[in-house]
């Protein structure tokens, strides 16, 4: 196993539409997958995409609780209104963080690289992640899905700023 290159913001392989997956069972797509859940791990991320590890393929990564599980091929599909607000942040956007809305549930399909079809539905912030990265297949970054980019910003900034927001409240 490996730890793969992240691309950043403004790499083009970031803003393509990826390609499909002709063959999920194939020893490099096993072994990409493998190494994709290795990079998200250590660069303790919550999900990874292909395109992210300059990889052009429909091919995503998640944490699921201490398990890490692939799609294949994914398609998503919104069982509720993208009205839910989160903070997001990304690999390939280091030390930037932005609040963007998304569904609370979505629909999941595609395949396991054991060539097997899976299907399910998550919600909360499992279904954030896939969304997340579901964008990157799309050649889409989070920014873009932000309404108020004043609620975009580096990460330690925004820290400080709750801090300081938390302290004015708790003053009498």
């Amino acid at each position: 196993m490996a730890i793969l290159k992240i691309a950043r913001m403004g790499h083009p392989v970031l803003l393509r539409v990826a390609e499909q997956v002709p063959d999920p069972q194939a020893p490099e797509i096993r072994r990409l997958v493998r190494d994709m859940a290795e990079t998200m791990l250590d660069a303790s991320g919550l999900g990874l995409a292909a395109p992210q590890v300059h990889e052009p393929l429909r091919i995503f990564v998640w944490r699921n609780g201490d398990a890490v599980a692939a799609l294949i091929n994914p398609e998503l599909e919104l069982l509720s209104p993208p009205d839910q607000r989160g903070w997001e942040g990304c690999l390939s956007i280091p030390g930037l963080r932005g609040n963007v809305e998304r569904a609370h549930r979505v629909a999941f399909r595609g395949t396991d690289i054991e060539g097997q079809a899976v299907e399910g539905e998550a919600e909360g912030l499992i279904a954030r992640v896939m969304q997340h990265e579901f964008d990157h297949l799309n050649g889409v970054l989070y920014p873009s899905r932000m309404s108020d980019l004043g609620l975009f910003g580096f990460t330690d900034e925004l820290a400080r700023a709750a801090h300081q927001a938390a302290q004015q409240t708790e003053r009498p």
